[in-house]
This record gives structure tokens, sequence and C-alpha cells, in this order.
């Protein structure tokens, strides 16, 4: 069979578009070890990052329900489901962007150690908490999705 290039260029026009998609990682440069779920239309098991390196990392995705993703993270084994205080990296794959967020709740469990969530794309904005404590205000950023987004703690 011979496919000649004017029919090969109609087939390829009608085929959708493949869009690269980055990556939501959290790496632990903490002298201790810290717990991390994910939460979006489902929970997740509970995942170790190992004190001095321990790392998490999953490719974006847009939650067919919630629409957005939670990596919820502890210093106590156990804690997202006892309600322990939690950092909370979200993010949400929505019209051509990757939008990104950090956040405390029940308390702040990095605190005095300080938290930075940054895309590989230097030209997106980069939240950073000195102290590991929110300084207030909309911490919702957004970037190309095709840019990875890390957070690191005790950076």
């Amino acid at each position: 069979m011979h496919l000649t290039p004017l029919f090969l260029g109609a087939l390829a026009a009608l085929a959708p578009a493949v869009q690269a998609v980055g990556n939501a990682i959290v790496i632990n440069n903490c002298p201790f070890p810290a717990y991390l779920v994910r939460v979006g239309q489902f929970q997740g098991p509970e995942n170790k990052l190992d004190a001095n390196g321990g790392r998490y990392s999953e490719q974006f995705v847009r939650d067919p329900v919630s629409g957005g993703i939670a990596l919820k993270i502890t210093r106590t084994q156990g804690g997202v489901p006892r309600g322990d205080p939690q950092t909370i990296y979200a993010y949400n794959l929505n019209n051509n962007r990757i939008w990104y967020d950090l956040s405390n709740v029940f308390g702040t469990p990095f605190a005095p150690n300080a938290l930075r969530l940054a895309p590989s794309d230097n030209t997106c904005p980069t939240i950073f908490w000195p102290n590991g404590v929110s300084p207030g205000g909309s911490q919702t950023r957004d970037c190309q999705p095709n840019s990875d987004v890390t957070l690191t703690l005790c950076a």
C-alpha cells in the first residue's frame, strides 16, 4: 500500500494533539521523615518520604470528578486521616495551564523550616515560605503544563 504525503497530512490533522505534561514532585530535605497522601476523587496510600532526600513524583493529571489533586504531607505516620498538621501541595491541570497552590491546615508541620514550591520553567512564579508558614493572601500560581513543579521541604 502506498500512502501519499497529502493523505498522511490529512490523517495527521484529524489526530488529537498530544500535549506534554509535567510532574508534581516533592523532595524531603528535612532531617526527619515525612508522609504524603494523594487525595483527589479517591484517597491513595500513604507514601513515606525518607529524611534527607526522600522523593515522591507523579505526572500531572486532571481528576475527572474533583478536578484538582491535593498532596497532603505530615510529619507523622498516619497523620492525614487523624487530622494532624498538614502542608498541602494542590494542583489542577486546566485550560492548558497547571495551577499550583501551597497551604497549611490544622497547624504548621514544617515550621520553622523553609518550604519552596518552584516550577522548572523559571519564568513562572515560585512560592517560598522562609519559615514554613504562609505569609497570607492567595498562594495560587500557574505555569505551562509541561513544567515540573517541585515542593522542597526544608529548602
